[in-house]
């Protein structure tokens, strides 16, 4: 039988199995143990679980060295594993387990001295990136990184957007009883009108931007009030800021201060705020060795070439990539629009194409990389 619809099968099967183990955020042990017996087929070495449990699995050697990442677990609810037709149905068909199979095929393609694939299947991605995290901790000695996530074949994410997100507080120093609410401010309607003039001031001037480079402020959570006959002295607020590629979290920071100090003086009340998550954007160099080689393997599947795009979420791929300063990108099959849908399903033909654009990627990457040096 030909080699390739051998291998095929054997990844469509492959994930097929993964998508019957059920794995919402830190109960993924089953899925590593899966994954491990299945690098041991497949002739990965060093194949272990480190202490929080991602999967971790190397093949190949020589430069230059490579971690291709996916993560095991998936949003909560089941869904049916079936096959119909083209398309295979299951709870992270899409997200991401179609990815993180086809990294698998694509690493265990490498042979000695055509470069060091690091496969790995983090954990909790879909959680608080525990994961993601204790990988950067341990500092990987790698040069580049591609993380699965589904992107649909001819897409490549290069770009995602940094995050702030703050804690409002606001003080009205008083209440008063609800039926002569004129004596005292109202900390829920103070708080309202300070989250919209900050999200005006943030967003002003951005009519000619694309969505991928628009910084973005959105209410999340709002807290207040103590009795239903009493007017709010006490209000707390979550604000959620998007940051594109052409500023920072320091940048944005300072805006924020500004405008915060010139609300609280002009209303006469309390604003304290507080930053409760800080990640940088980040963008990958469109000349750099990874986005040429995953632009070249999709013009050699797919004759034509792929669309690279900034997407305005926040991901992995920004810690990775700021902390070890690499290029990195994210790709993977399925379609993104399919991603915790109640009834989630991928392509197979896509899966299959998604493997051999992987592998070709890291055929051209060594290629490209050797190059450079």
């Amino acid at each position: 039988m030909d080699e390739h619809l051998e291998t095929s099968r054997y990844a469509i099967k492959t994930l097929e199995k993964a998508l019957r183990i059920y794995t919402p955020s830190l109960s993924e042990k089953a899925l590593a143990d899966f994954l491990a017996d299945r690098c041991d087929d497949l002739g990965f070495r060093d194949i272990h679980q480190d202490e929080v449990g991602n999967l971790i699995a190397t093949k190949g050697s020589g430069e230059p060295k490579i971690m291709l990442c996916g993560h095991m677990d998936v949003v909560p609810g089941r869904v049916k594993v079936r096959k119909e037709g083209d398309m295979l149905h299951g709870r992270g068909a899409s997200d991401a387990k179609a990815p993180l199979i086809a990294m698998l095929f694509a690493a265990a393609s490498i042979k000695e001295n055509q470069g060091t694939v690091t496969f790995v299947g983090a954990v909790d991605e879909e959680g608080n990136a525990t994961g993601i995290k204790n990988l950067v901790k341990n500092k990987p000695d790698i040069d580049y990184a591609i993380f699965g996530e589904p992107s649909s074949i001819q897409k490549v994410t290069i770009a995602y957007k940094g995050r702030l997100a703050i804690n409002l507080k606001v003080n009205v120093k008083d209440s008063t009883h609800a039926s002569a609410p004129w004596l005292a401010k109202n900390a829920i309607e103070e708080t309202s009108s300070v989250v919209s003039e900050l999200k005006n001031s943030l967003e002003l001037d951005q009519k000619d931007k694309t969505k991928g480079m628009m910084l973005t402020a959105a209410l999340t959570e709002i807290r207040g009030g103590t009795s239903h006959n009493v007017t709010p002295i006490e209000c707390v607020a979550t604000v959620d800021i998007r940051i594109p590629v052409d500023m920072n979290c320091n940048y944005v920071e300072e805006k924020i201060s500004k405008i915060i100090n010139e609300i609280s003086t002009k209303k006469e009340i309390e604003i304290l705020y507080s930053v409760i998550d800080e990640t940088e954007p980040f963008e990958a160099a469109h000349n750099s060795p990874l986005v040429r080689a995953i632009t070249l393997s999709v013009l050699d599947i797919e004759k034509k070439r792929p669309m690279l795009i900034r997407k305005t979420g926040t991901g992995d791929m920004n810690v990775i990539g700021n902390q070890l300063n690499i290029p990195v990108i994210t790709y993977g099959p399925g379609d993104p629009h399919e991603a915790h849908t109640i009834d989630e399903k991928v392509s197979i033909d896509e899966f299959v194409k998604g493997i051999d654009i992987l592998k070709k990627s890291l055929y051209h990457l060594k290629r490209l990389h050797d190059r450079t040096k």
